[in-house]
């Protein structure tokens, strides 16, 4: 539940968002993407991301679909906007595994977040990683909160549509 006062952030994929208003609350939805959450309590700033897959095929742009580019991105805007590199906590969340007749894109992700925030030295704070429900979260950007609710099941059930004939028309022609 979202307080009155608050307003919500949908973060898409191949997105981020940095917010230091303590009324805005991001949020996304996961499946096999995986969302970082880094923030500077003392500084009262945050951010989130939501990336596809790890890494692109180097043709020269930047593009936020890749865990690269994204984490790069949210933490230099995270800079930027005042945090201090030593005290940014991070929360990751994602990297399911949302079919098992598919490469594991989920866990390539997972471990591509895990990774990246060790070699840059930030700590993570929390996780919820891996599985096979998709997630929703909602993150107070400015103090590091997080509310992660797991959707189980979420694979919708196929529904046949059969066709039916036209019913003919008084006073139609039929041709053959």
């Amino acid at each position: 539940m979202i307080a009155e006062h608050e307003r919500l952030t949908n973060v898409i994929q191949g997105d981020f968002v940095i917010s230091e208003d303590p009324a805005e609350v991001l949020t996304t939805v996961l499946g096999s993407c995986v969302a970082v959450c880094l923030y500077d309590a003392d500084r009262g700033v945050g951010g989130m991301n939501h990336f596809l897959l790890p890494s692109g095929d180097n043709t020269g742009g930047v593009n936020v679909r890749y865990g690269t580019h994204a984490m790069e991105l949210l933490i230099n805007g995270l800079l930027k906007r005042g945090a201090n590199r030593d005290r940014l906590q991070a929360k990751v969340f994602g990297g399911a595994r949302m079919n098992d007749n598919l490469r594991d894109i989920g866990q390539s992700n997972a471990q591509f977040a895990r990774s990246f925030l060790s070699d840059e030295g930030v700590p993570i704070a929390a996780e919820s990683l891996g599985g096979h429900a998709a997630r929703r979260l909602r993150f107070w950007a400015t103090t590091g909160r997080v509310r992660q609710l797991v959707v189980e099941n979420a694979e919708l059930p196929s529904v046949a549509i059969v066709p039916q004939a036209p019913k003919p028309q008084k006073d139609a022609i039929t041709l053959f």
